[in-house]
């Protein structure tokens, strides 16, 4: 089981707490993960990647071990550690402005 820590807009829109956790088939990698959570909350398809393209939304970021992975490829392997479950792949919605 994969960990995942949602923002509050998306656990509102999912209807669940902070944390989720998602069963993945295959290698752990942001594609197969954000795969998994869609399947189990439908409502959150096109809100962190867009529904045709699958690219993040521009206000979306994915940290894993304190490490920014938004401009990673979706398909490399995430960390062992979060692979099994010890520490969450965490969606954190960006902030701009000025």
């Amino acid at each position: 089981m994969i960990r995942v820590m949602l923002p509050a807009h998306l656990r509102n829109l999912a209807g669940t707490g902070s944390e989720v956790t998602v069963e993945i088939q295959g290698p752990a990698t942001i594609a197969a993960v954000l795969d998994a959570l869609e399947a189990q909350y439908p409502m959150l398809c096109g809100t962190i990647r867009d529904q045709v393209t699958h690219e993040r939304r521009a206000f979306v970021r994915f940290f894993a071990c304190e490490e920014d992975w938004s401009h990673e490829s979706t398909d490399k392997a995430l960390p062992d550690v979060v692979a099994q479950g010890k520490e969450p792949l965490l969606i954190i919605g960006a902030i701009a402005g000025g």
